[in-house]
C-alpha cells in the first residue's frame, strides 16, 4: 500500500498529463493480477469494480470518528483542520501525523479491510472495521485508503488517463483498453484483459452494464448541422427523467441500472414486472418518467423512488412510472451496437412493448431553421432542450462524439444576490468558491433561491474571497454569511417547488454568468419574476404523447379524463 500511495502522491504532484500516464503505467507494469485490477480501480478513486456491484455505505460521520478515535487532537482543533484541507484524505493524514509507526500492509489487506466494513451491519461495526484498518497504516496510507472511501481521489486521474496507462504498461492499442473498458464498464476487468493480451474477445453480455452513449453539447442549430454533417437530423425531446439501461433475459430475469452504471431495479417495480412477458432478450436504452395519467411529472416526484429497497404501494399509486425506450443494443443474442440507428430503432419498434413502455418520438429537421422552430416547441413545453442523433450513427458506450448532440440554450437570466459563501473543495479549498444567492420581494426581503459554483474564473474567485472575508456577517462552519451586496447574473436549467429554500423554488443546474458590479442589490430581480417564469415554462405537465409514442397513451388519457371529471361532480 505504501507504494501505491507514493505513486497516487507522485501523480497528484505533476501538472502534467503525459507525466501522469508515465508514473501510472510504469507503476502498474510491476504488479501482479490481483493488485493490477484493486490498483486500477482505486487509482481511479473506486473502491470496487462496477461489474462486482458492491456498496460499502460508509457514511462521512463514521469516517471522521475512527480518525477522531486515532487522533491526538482535540474535536475544536479536528474541525479547524478540516476547515483547512476540505478533504479527508488530507485531514486524515495531518489527523493522524502524530502517530508512530505504522505496518507494511499489502493492497490485498486493504481490499480485506474494505470487504469487513462492506460486511458489518451496523454503522458502529462499519466504523470499527475501520479505526481497526487505519491503525495498521502510517500517515500517507491513511491519506489515500480515505480518498478512496470518499470516491475522490483528486490527482487528476481520469478515466481516459488510466485507459491510456495501461496501454502503456501492456504495449497494447488504446482503441482496443478503449472499447473493452466501453463493453465491461469496469477499469478492473479491463487492466487485467491488458495484462493477458484478451483484448479481441471483448463483447457485450447481459447483466452487465454497458457505458451510456453520451451527446456533445451545441447551443445552435446552424453548429449543430455543421459538426454532424449528415442532410437529416433525428430529433428527440431532452426529458426531465432517469437515464436507464434495462437489461432482460428470455425467462423474464430484469435488471434495470443507471447512468453511473449503478443498479435501480428495485426503485422501479412495475417496469420489471412489465418487461417479465416480453420473450425476448433485451438491452434497452431509455429514460424512466414519473407521470399523472397523460402528463409527465417533475424530477423530482422520481426522486422520491431513487435509493430505496422498496418502492411502497402509496408511492406506486402517487408517482407511476413509465419507461421511454430510444435505443436497443441487445436482441435475443446479438449485440446490435454496430448497426445504424435506424436500424436499431426500426427493431425496437417491432417488438411491440407493451405499456408502460413507450418509444421516444422522433422528428426529422432537414435544415437549421426547421430544428430552431422544433426546439421553440420544446421549449414551449417546459422541456431542457433536444438531442440530435444521426440516423446512421452506431452505439458507442462511453464516448461523446458527434454522432449525438444535445441542443440546449439557457432558458433565462436572474439577476441574484450573494447571501452565502462556503469554502470550495479540491483545488479551491483554500478559496470561497460556491454563492448561495437571492431574489428580493416586493417589500425588499430576500429569500434564497439557489446555490452555484461555477462559472467565474479562479482570478475572479480569489478576488471575491477576499472582498467576502472582509464582508462577513457570521460564520458556520464552512459557511460564511456575508453582506447582500455582490450581484450575480446566474442562468439555469429549470426551476422547481421546493422547501429547501424560503422562496419555495429552487434551480436546477445553475451557472453564474457573470459578476454585476455595476447593479445594486435594490435591483435585483424579484420572486414575481421568478414565479412568472416557473409559470411560463414549467408548472404545466407535459403531456407525454408530445414526448413519446405508444400503447396505453390514450388509456392513460382517458383515466385523468375521469379523474378530472369525478373531480368536477360531474
Amino acid at each position: 500500500m505504501l507504494q501505491f500511495a507514493q505513486t497516487a502522491e507522485q501523480i497528484g504532484a505533476t501538472g502534467s498529463t503525459l507525466e501522469k500516464g508515465r508514473v501510472l503505467a510504469e507503476y502498474l507494469s510491476t504488479l501482479q493480477s490481483d493488485d493490477l485490477s484493486r490498483a486500477v480501480l482505486w487509482m481511479s478513486g473506486q473502491p470496487y469494480g462496477r461489474s462486482q456491484r458492491y456498496r460499502l455505505n460508509l457514511g462521512w460521520k463514521a469516517i471522521a470518528q475512527a480518525v477522531s478515535e486515532l487522533s491526538d487532537l482535540s474535536s475544536a482543533e479536528l474541525s479547524a483542520l478540516y476547515l483547512k484541507h476540505s478533504d479527508l484524505g488530507d485531514w486524515g493524514q495531518e489527523a493522524l501525523a502524530g502517530r508512530s509507526g505504522g505496518e507494511q500492509v499489502s493492497l490485498g489487506e486493504i481490499a480485506a479491510g474494505f470487504d469487513a466494513i462492506r460486511l458489518a451491519k451496523s454503522a458502529a461495526q462499519k466504523q470499527r472495521c475501520l479505526q481497526a484498518l487505519l491503525a495498521r497504516l502510517e500517515p500517507l496510507q491513511v491519506k489515500y485508503v480515505l480518498k478512496i472511501l470518499s470516491l475522490e481521489m483528486r490527482i487528476g486521474m481520469q478515466e481516459g488517463l488510466v485507459e491510456a496507462a495501461l496501454a502503456r504498461a501492456f504495449d497494447v492499442p488504446l482503441a482496443a483498453v478503449q472499447r473493452t473498458h466501453m463493453l465491461t464498464g469496469d477499469l478492473g476487468v479491463t487492466a487485467l484483459r491488458c495484462q493477458v493480451g484478451d483484448l479481441e474477445k471483448g463483447e457485450l453480455q447481459l447483466f452487465q452494464p454497458v457505458r451510456f452513449m453520451l451527446a456533445s453539447p451545441v447551443e445552435t442549430a446552424a453548429e449543430a448541422f455543421a459538426r454532424m454533417r449528415t442532410p437529416v437530423l433525428w430529433t428527440e425531446e431532452k426529458y426531465d427523467g432517469v437515464r436507464c439501461q434495462l437489461h432482460l433475459s428470455r425467462d423474464g430475469r430484469c435488471e434495470l441500472f443507471s447512468r453511473d452504471l449503478k443498479e435501480t431495479t428495485a426503485a422501479f417495480p412495475e417496469v420489471v414486472e412489465a418487461a417479465a412477458g416480453a420473450g425476448h432478450e433485451l438491452l434497452i436504452d431509455g429514460e424512466i418518467l414519473a407521470h399523472r395519467g397523460d402528463r409527465v411529472l417533475p424530477f423530482s416526484q422520481l426522486q422520491r423512488r431513487l435509493g430505496r429497497k422498496l418502492v411502497s404501494r402509496k408511492l406506486r399509486l402517487e408517482a407511476p412510472v413509465v419507461l421511454v425506450a430510444f435505443d436497443l443494443l441487445w436482441l435475443d443474442g446479438e449485440p446490435l451496437l454496430d448497426l445504424p440507428l435506424a436500424e436499431r430503432r426500426r427493431r425496437l419498434e417491432a417488438l411491440g412493448l407493451a405499456w408502460p413502455f413507450l418509444l421516444a418520438r422522433l422528428e426529422d429537421a432537414a435544415d437549421p431553421p426547421h430544428l430552431d422552430q422544433i426546439f421553440a416547441e420544446t421549449r414551449e413545453r417546459g422541456n431542457e432542450g433536444l438531442m440530435l442523433k444521426d440516423p446512421q450513427s452506431p452505439y458507442t458506450p462511453g464516448r461523446r462524439g458527434l454522432a449525438w448532440l444535445k441542443l440546449k440554450r439557457p432558458l433565462a437570466s436572474l439577476d441574484v444576490v450573494v447571501t452565502a459563501v462556503e469554502w470550495g473543495h479540491g483545488k479551491r479549498r483554500q478559496v470561497l468558491s460556491d454563492y448561495t444567492f437571492a431574489v428580493r420581494t416586493e417589500d425588499g426581503r430576500l429569500l434564497n433561491v439557489g446555490k452555484a459554483y461555477t462559472g467565474l474564473t479562479d482570478r475572479e474567485i480569489e478576488t471575491m474571497t477576499k472582498h467576502f472575508l472582509a464582508q462577513t456577517i457570521s460564520e458556520h462552519g464552512r459557511t460564511l454569511v456575508v453582506k447582500p451586496e455582490v450581484v450575480l447574473e446566474v442562468t439555469f436549467d429549470a426551476l422547481q417547488r421546493s422547501n429547501r429554500h424560503r422562496s419555495g423554488y429552487a434551480m436546477r443546474f445553475p451557472r453564474i454568468v457573470r459578476l454585476r458590479p455595476d447593479k445594486p442589490a435594490s435591483e435585483i430581480d424579484t420572486l414575481g419574476r421568478v414565479e412568472e417564469l416557473y409559470s411560463r415554462y414549467f408548472e404545466r405537465e407535459v403531456p407525454l404523447a408530445e414526448v413519446a409514442t405508444g400503447p396505453g397513451l390514450a388509456e392513460a388519457a382517458a383515466e385523468v379524463a375521469g379523474e378530472d371529471s369525478a373531480g368536477d361532480g360531474r
